[in-house]
């Protein structure tokens, strides 16, 4: 039997659904966004950590790019390699 209230309750936690990395990238957004910042040497860290995941969001979105093309190539590879063996069979 289905148990409809621990698939609502996982629906509205969002225990079912695991976070992309933009969710984390955020989380650390916020997490650098609310440090007190003491001193001098502190505020550089700070500085340099924002800087660091400025160029790991863009690294990460040039990969999701990358990974989004290449499903596609693989998509159109796989229709094209169903045909032969369609046409393959028509002929055997």
């Amino acid at each position: 039997m289905i148990d409809l209230r621990k698939m609502t309750r996982e629906f509205l936690l969002g225990e079912g659904a695991t976070p992309d990395w933009k969710a984390y990238v955020q989380s650390i957004e916020e997490a650098l966004g609310n440090i007190r910042i003491g001193s001098q040497r502190d505020s550089r860290r700070v500085s340099l950590a924002r800087h660091n995941l400025r160029e790991i969001k863009r690294h990460l979105r040039r990969m999701e790019e990358r990974v989004n093309t290449l499903e596609e190539q693989l998509k159109v590879l796989e229709e094209q390699n169903s045909k032969q063996q369609t046409s393959n069979k028509k002929r055997g």
